[in-house]
């Protein structure tokens, strides 16, 4: 399987390859360029040299003299053959360069290799250009250049950049397994934890390594302190079967400690939720990752499209700016993914963070209800079911974030579940206004609505209209029992069958002292 770590080294990668291999193009044409201007001085300085000193030399019929003249303009590697031809007896005078690099004359030898330049040798009597003495022409010198050293110069930086480009990528992908595992090793003692405590009794499990100190770190916490809550509410639950069957005279005592586990599921519930919220977020984020990754491979297909091009010296202006078109729009879809799921995973660390604690702190409502949706879109975009948000900015509660997670969650999941059939468009509508210090809320949908005979019970604990169907009937009950008891507020229903569900709240904006839970303040 090509997991998520195998992705973001591909990924990096890619990256990393896309910047040198452009920075490498661009240095590449920069030497290229550079190279040709020398050349071209190189050329001209030849030349004119030539055209000063071989005139005379070739008027006095010199041969020694022209020799000499020219085995020193042969000096630089670049010129591969100078020929030196007179007016009246055609060649005069020449050197070659051989394969060994020593110099030989032209008589007998092959024509030489390379761009050849010709340029007139013109002799002025007495030594001057003044125009009252007309110049002769004695001659012409046929210069032959070569391109291997630019070539050569080129090929070398060109390996050495492919050298740099490999090297680089192999300290990224090593540097990059030693840092992922960092975050996948616990991301892993996570998955097998869940995965037992699901498929294990509770007691078989142990609990994580709590070491860590960020992040991760609160996530297996708050895993941790589910399973304890578990061991302990099971422990209850056997205790108190054990005591209802020693004695009847204990039977006060044993609805005593039912009640109290009874309490315990209803948190149980509220955590356990939890589990359907981590794998919702993992599956999620698949979107994201898959489209970085599909921009990743696009534009791995135009680098090598341009390295191609680049080594077979037939790169074009055209090309590095469609490639850079391409490079440009392949960053734009790879950032704005890698933000979407950054705030996917924002929202899932607020909420779990919230739900696995009994914290209170101030929150603005707007906001944090826009994360408890956020989080719960696994679920909601496998319906056609739209929610909309009407909440002002400017609404701050200082309260418990946990629970009323657990209460916003628990009304849209109650209205996804009952009050559409499969497959059925609608809408759920999250309303809120500030009442002086109340804040009223209000959750309506348009939907079956709910029948007469069931509206007064939909509160009762383990009532729920899909017994055998995954129902478990403590939905509405935690809400009812956070709304009253721990934000000391109230909630009421009400409903038409056909027409869709109301459901209004009323909490105090700053949740009161004597509502926290004991202990708290």
């Amino acid at each position: 399987m090509f997991g998520i770590q195998s992705r973001l080294k591909l990924l990096f990668v890619v990256i990393v390859t896309l910047v040198l291999t452009i920075s490498g193009s661009y240095t590449q044409y920069s030497l290229g360029k550079a190279l040709e201007e020398s050349n071209q001085r190189l050329r001209k300085g030849v030349i004119t040299r030539l055209q000063i000193s071989l005139p005379s030399a070739l008027w006095d019929l010199d041969k020694s003299k022209v020799d000499s003249i020219v085995e020193a303009e042969m000096l630089p590697p670049e010129v591969v053959a100078i020929r030196v031809y007179d007016s009246s007896v055609g060649l005069f005078a020449g050197k070659l360069r051989a394969p060994d690099g020593k110099l030989v004359t032209v008589d007998g030898a092959p024509e030489p290799v390379g761009q050849a330049v010709d340029a007139a040798l013109v002799f002025h009597e007495g030594g001057t250009a003044s125009a009252s003495i007309k110049p002769v022409s004695v001659g012409r010198v046929v210069i032959n250049f070569s391109r291997a050293q630019i070539d050569k110069a080129l090929a070398s930086e060109l390996i050495r950049k492919v050298i740099e480009v490999l090297l680089l990528d192999l300290i990224l992908v090593a540097a990059l397994a030693l840092s992922l595992r960092v975050v996948f090793e616990p991301l892993k003692q996570l998955r097998d934890g869940l995965f037992d405590l699901a498929t294990r009794g509770s007691d078989e499990v142990e609990e994580l390594p709590e070491n860590r100190r960020d992040e991760l770190g609160e996530v297996i916490r708050g895993f941790n302190q589910i399973q304890r809550r578990l061991k302990s509410t099971i422990g209850r639950i056997r205790e108190a079967e054990d005591a209802a069957r020693r004695s009847s005279q204990q039977t006060a005592q044993a609805m005593h400690d039912l009640r109290q586990t009874q309490e315990s599921l209803l948190q149980a519930e509220r955590l356990a939720s939890l589990g359907s919220l981590v794998a919702g977020v993992a599956h999620e984020i698949n979107t994201p990752v898959g489209i970085a990754l599909t921009s990743a491979s696009v534009l791995k297909a135009a680098t090598d499209e341009l390295e191609i091009a680049v080594k077979g010296a037939g790169l074009k202006k055209s090309d590095i700016l469609r490639y850079v078109e391409t490079a440009s729009e392949s960053a734009r879809l790879i950032m704005n993914n890698a933000y979407r799921a950054a705030h996917l995973i924002h929202s899932f660390k607020q909420i779990a963070v919230d739900q696995t604690s009994e914290a209170r702190r101030p929150f603005g409502l707007h906001e944090y209800i826009e994360e408890i949706v956020s989080s719960l879109q696994p679920k909601l975009k496998k319906t056609p079911i739209a929610l909309v948000l009407n909440c002002p900015d400017d609404i701050v509660l200082d309260s418990y974030p946990g629970a009323f997670a657990q209460v916003i969650t628990n009304l849209t999941l109650n209205c996804v579940e009952h009050a559409f059939e499969v497959d059925t468009a609608g809408e759920i509508m999250i309303s809120a206004r500030l009442d002086g210090e109340v804040v009223e809320l209000h959750v309506k949908d348009d939907g079956r609505g709910i029948a007469p005979d069931v509206l007064d019970r939909i509160f009762d604990p383990f009532f729920t209209t899909r017994r055998g169907q995954g129902g478990t009937g403590l939905g509405l009950n935690i809400v009812y029992n956070l709304i009253v008891k721990q934000f000391l507020g109230t909630i009421a229903v009400s409903s038409t069958l056909g027409q869709g569900t109301h459901f209004t709240l009323r909490i105090p904006r700053v949740t009161p002292v004597e509502g926290a839970p004991d202990g708290a303040a």
